[in-house]
């Protein structure tokens, strides 16, 4: 029946398809008007065919298979984690995790203090009442020199509780070569060193993950998805190669890793990176010897990105870390931790903690992304940009790799260096609204204030900085209206509306939303009656700016003349770019916006004109 439905509708061939878009086009530029590159520099089609796939070798593996793009699970069940702050207090840190465990979480996390080691006492403190047999554990920012003191205290207390050493799971994040490339430490030799005494402190325990391999910290300092994956694979080759020179089983020391990765706000992108992390590694480690086919699949923990949180409308930072935790599902991770909505402005409470874990409930109980293996297999598009990530993660990895490995590389500044020209590149294109943050460089909430919590402003890490700090995008426009806040004063700025109503309106949000970016009052109107009109009511409102808004044919004649009315009361703006331009500038008329503006730079500019 299906074959004889499919039979009335004729096969359309990819030229037919192309055919049409052309003329469409009417001439235009097909590659700029429908071909997108992406920040790491792959070029996504406006469609994509079954034609496309012919070239994707992996699409023949089932989930839980060889080379496991669709998984190294044949389900889709994964850890709802939460993490806790036991840096002071590992008795509040207990009494969170249980609530968290009573209320849905699956595998908890307790940030602690890598400067002091830990005794079994306080291990016991740490995990009163937890069921080692039935919960995952994990340990975050373990550090040298204390690392050890961590993993036997806790193996220690396991023990203590004749806990099952098959079904004891932990993970312990040890990441000296994250620290190095973060905080350019020179110990790393040394914690190097240390990666054998880890592994073979819980030789008993094969279920005991104590190699913390973070690419979560690149993501957090502007890498993108192909550096991310590329420099990811690289720290773990090198932990690889050190373990092996160590004497180390391959197989081993490959069971023994845990990658983290961050999960940005780029949909599907996400989803092919995390198929693609899985192909790539089993590659790499396959080349050091690594046979058990457990032994080749790659641990994930994915973790929401902090880098597009906002201060501002915090609000919104709950959808983002829903899609987000949606693409780390459909892409099949082991564990998936959501990212506190309130997280640039405070430390976490009960109801960010609650937001936090039920966005995975919901994702699970109500969504059922839980009951699909795999959900995005087949698709044209995401195959293909499993693909395009992969071979552009591999390029990028073996270039590392070519020139003497991940460490070499900090060495040299190469890794570094990258991600500092990726995070600028981020920053410009969202300083030129060529990317969007909602609520921060557009459609920002025009009444809001910042937080009580938040006291200061935030910076952008400097271009001669060698270490890698996390940072948000956010940050320079939350500080140019923070600014603006804290300075007493707050600028008016007049929507003076005339002619053209369907342009003048347009403009006037335009105008609206662009200095309500810097925090400054916006004052809006339908349209004038007549110029007089529209200034007298500008002035009366002392607006310390006052922005023309309507067609580009009204400003030649009416701009100079508000200008006159204006005098040296306002400063006056144009909005748009008319081809009168030049005209106005000769008259004496420099302020103009438009959507090829600077908005950052030309915000701090206006600010300095009226004296914050």
């Amino acid at each position: 029946m299906a074959e004889q439905l499919f039979n009335e509708f004729p096969s359309v061939s990819t030229e037919q398809w192309e055919a049409v878009i052309e003329k469409d086009l009417k001439g235009a530029d097909y590659t700029k008007k429908l071909v997108w590159k992406t920040i790491e520099g792959i070029d996504l089609r406006p469609y994509y065919r079954r034609e496309d796939l012919q070239e994707c070798n992996h699409l023949n593996a089932l989930p839980g298979s060889y080379p496991f793009v669709r998984g190294t699970k044949e389900h889709n069940h994964w850890l709802i984690h939460q993490s806790y702050f036991a840096d002071t207090d590992y008795e509040l840190a207990n009494q969170q995790a249980l609530e968290g465990l009573a209320k849905g979480v699956e595998s908890v996390g307790f940030g602690i203090d890598c400067t002091r080691a830990c005794s079994q006492n306080d291990m016991a403190v740490l995990l009163k009442d937890i069921n080692l047999n039935t919960t995952p554990v994990h340990f975050e920012d373990i550090d040298y020199p204390t690392a050890l003191s961590y993993i036997h205290s806790f193996v220690s207390y396991a023990k203590q509780q004749n806990v099952n050493p098959q079904c004891l799971r932990a993970t312990f994040g040890y990441h000296p070569l994250s620290c190095f490339t973060i905080q350019d430490l020179s110990d790393y030799p040394d914690s190097m060193d240390c990666l054998k005494h880890c592994i073979e402190a819980v030789r008993d325990f094969p279920q005991i993950r104590v190699v913390g391999v973070l690419p979560y910290n690149l993501h957090a300092a502007g890498a993108h998805i192909v550096q991310e994956l590329a420099f990811g694979l690289a720290m773990g080759s090198e932990y690889m190669n050190h373990l092996v020179h160590d004497g180390i089983l391959p197989d081993e020391a490959a069971s023994r890793f845990r990658f983290t990765f961050g999960v940005g706000s780029n949909y599907f992108l996400e989803i092919a990176k995390f198929r693609a992390a899985r192909l790539l590694w089993a590659n790499v480690v396959q080349a050091y010897g690594v046979k058990n086919e457990s032994a080749l699949k790659m641990e994930v923990h994915a973790i929401t990105s902090r880098r597009n949180q906002t201060m501002y409308d915090p609000y919104v930072n709950m959808l983002r870390g829903t899609t987000e935790a949606m693409s780390a599902a459909i892409a099949g991770v082991d564990s998936l931790e959501v990212t506190q909505y309130d997280s640039p402005i405070r430390d976490p409470d009960n109801f960010s903690n609650r937001i936090a874990r039920n966005t995975q409930i919901i994702l699970k109980e109500e969504a059922y992304f839980d009951k699909v293996v795999d959900p995005s297999a087949g698709s044209y598009y995401i195959e293909n940009l499993t693909k395009s990530i992969a071979e552009e993660a591999w390029k990028l990895f073996m270039e590392i790799e070519g020139n003497g490995g991940y460490i070499s590389a900090c060495i040299k500044g190469q890794i570094q260096t990258t991600i500092k020209a990726t995070a600028q590149k981020r920053a410009n294109n969202l300083n030129t609204r060529k990317d969007i943050l909602l609520g921060t460089n557009q459609f920002p909430n025009f009444s809001e204030k910042s937080s009580p919590d938040v006291t200061s402003c935030f910076g952008f890490p400097s271009a001669g900085s060698k270490d890698l700090p996390p940072h948000r995008d956010a940050e320079a426009f939350e500080e140019l209206r923070f600014t603006t806040e804290t300075s007493g004063k707050t600028p008016k700025v007049f929507m003076l509306t005339f002619g053209h109503l369907a342009m003048c309106r347009a403009r006037a949000q335009f105008a609206c939303n662009f200095f309500a970016v810097a925090g400054f009052e916006v004052i809006d109107n339908n349209r004038f009656a007549s110029i007089e009109e529209g200034v007298s009511a500008a002035l009366s409102a002392n607006a310390q700016v006052v922005v023309a808004c309507s067609a580009d044919d009204e400003y030649e004649t009416n701009v100079p003349h508000i200008a006159e009315l204006l005098g040296s009361q306002a400063i006056l703006v144009v909005a748009g770019d008319p081809e009168c331009k030049p005209v106005l500038e000769s008259k004496g008329v420099t302020h103009f916006i438009s959507v090829k503006s600077n908005v950052l730079e030309t915000l701090k500019q206006y600010q300095q004109e009226v004296g914050i």
